[in-house]
């Protein structure tokens, strides 16, 4: 059983919009940023690009679909590494730090190791299979 279960599908209907207004949301809600606000607008600025991000990706949920989603993911393990430095670049207080470093780590694991690769097009359309003749 592989434990790389995060399809291009669920990472569209499931992550992509959810992820992004709790981005927008939670900090509000934690009262992220007490000692600084930039602890709470950096979330916020995120989860806006991602909802941008998400709209405009090539996959199930995606509106525009120009962004391919293997970019899509490039992205998100950017935003994951931002997420996991920021605590340090921005000297937050350790509530702060503990909940960029959790969305550092649940970014990561998504994006890399949870995800499953995408089956190529010819896979998908029987070219690629053999037929005994």
């Amino acid at each position: 059983m592989s434990f790389r279960f995060i399809t291009k599908a669920i990472h569209a209907y499931l992550i992509d919009y959810p992820v992004a207004i709790v981005l927008i949301a939670a900090p509000f809600a934690l009262k992220l940023g007490q000692g600084d606000p930039t602890a709470m607008w950096l979330s916020v600025v995120v989860g806006v690009a991602a909802l941008l991000l998400a709209a405009m990706t090539d996959h199930p949920t995606g509106v525009v679909r120009i962004i391919p989603y293997w970019l899509h993911l490039w992205v998100d393990r950017a935003v994951g590494v931002v997420f996991a430095i920021a605590p340090f670049a921005f000297k937050f207080a350790e509530f702060d730090a503990l909940y960029y470093w959790l969305l550092a780590a649940a970014v990561l694991l998504t994006t890399s190791v949870f995800n499953a690769p995408e089956e190529p097009v010819a896979t998908r359309s029987g070219i690629a299979r053999r037929t005994a003749g």
